[in-house]
């Protein structure tokens, strides 16, 4: 049987110290490979049924945040389905946001032009929900620096007043479990902790679809999709489907094997192996005079002041990134204890 540990050095052999899957996940092996053979099926003539890749994606990822498939959507991009989102509020409904969240989550509220957004620190997200907020739009955890949203207290205040639900998952499903059933809709990319190719995300609606409206509807949205090719779809897919956007094929073909292989390792044991080592990279930082914005519990590590060594650092062979002056670094699934001593001794110089 294998352990967590030999699965992982299967699929993974990077060739530097990668702390920076907070931007991009590396790819396993298996999704290298399916997606060759997917361009080579075309290149060749005889494409496979990269479809069945988009359903097996769709019903590995509803596995993971614990819904059914028929409650998953097939995507590309978190600001298509945000933007599904605000077109379905009325003129003058009031959005909560929390303050610096990542762009795709917020703009599409803003650009509609009629809607009340109010932006609040992250902490007091739950307690600026009221009486009249519509939609209480938040990331799990926040991109710049990893604080996690206290996702309990923003259910029940929503709850409380009537408010919907918008949870940004990209940044956390992978590493982070999360009961998306708890929340009207979850949304994530599949390119960061899913491991998944760039062009895959996944929304996840209530059972009665949540009041949306199909505004970028095309064939796939249709309950027969081959018989929805001409003219208006007659029957929308009577499922989440009805949201599908067009997929990217070659993309859901490495992303159906990237999925299956955090199945298998599962979501809770890369947790625990991701928060050891932001844990060990805290503590080092202690050691070396510095002080991470808090953020207990997370896999991203965000350190004032130091995001002008990025370029020393990626030319020493460590990658991170540099977000707004802080230097931030991501602990997941393929990095050991050695990458944490490694951009600490870097950092000491």
């Amino acid at each position: 049987m294998e352990t967590f540990e030999s699965l992982v050095s299967t699929e993974f052999a990077p060739k530097n110290t990668y702390l920076n899957t907070a931007s991009t996940g590396l790819l396993p092996a298996r999704a290298v490979d399916a997606m060759k053979a997917a361009v080579e099926s075309v290149a060749d003539g005889r494409p496979q049924d990269m479809f069945a890749d988009v359903e097996a994606a769709r019903a590995a990822f509803a596995r993971i945040v614990g819904v059914p498939d028929r409650r998953v959507a097939a995507g590309a991009s978190v600001a298509v389905y945000t933007g599904l989102i605000a077109a379905s509020l009325p003129s003058g409904a009031e959005v909560v946001t929390a303050e610096g969240d990542f762009t795709s989550v917020v703009t599409p509220f803003h650009v509609r032009g009629d809607l009340k957004v109010r932006q609040v620190p992250l902490e007091r997200v739950a307690e600026a929900v009221r009486p009249g907020t519509t939609l209480v739009a938040v990331s799990v955890a926040q991109s710049a620096d990893g604080r996690v949203a206290d996702l309990e207290a923003i259910r029940e205040a929503a709850r409380a007043h009537g408010a919907r639900t918008y949870v940004d998952a990209s940044q956390s499903a992978g590493w982070l479990p999360i009961e998306a059933d708890a929340y009207d809709y979850v949304v994530s990319v599949g390119f960061k902790w899913l491991v998944c190719p760039r062009g895959v995300a996944f929304l996840v609606v209530p059972e009665d679809l949540g009041g949306l409206t199909p505004v970028f509807a095309g064939w796939v949205a249709g309950e027969r999709p081959w018989d929805s090719c001409y003219g208006p779809v007659e029957e929308l897919a009577h499922s989440a489907r009805r949201f599908d956007e067009s997929p990217s094929l070659f993309s859901y073909a490495g992303a159906r094997r990237s999925l299956a292989l955090i199945e298998e390792l599962g979501v809770a044991n890369v947790r625990d192996h991701d928060l050891v080592l932001a844990d060990r990279f805290r503590a080092g930082l202690a050691g070396l005079g510095h002080a991470p914005v808090p953020a207990p519990d997370s896999a991203i590590v965000s350190v004032p002041g130091l995001g002008h060594r990025q370029a020393e650092l990626s030319r020493a062979g460590v990658e991170v990134s540099d977000r707004a002056g802080h230097l931030r670094a991501a602990f997941h699934l393929y990095n050991t204890p050695a990458d944490v001593d490694r951009i600490l001794d870097v950092l000491s110089a």
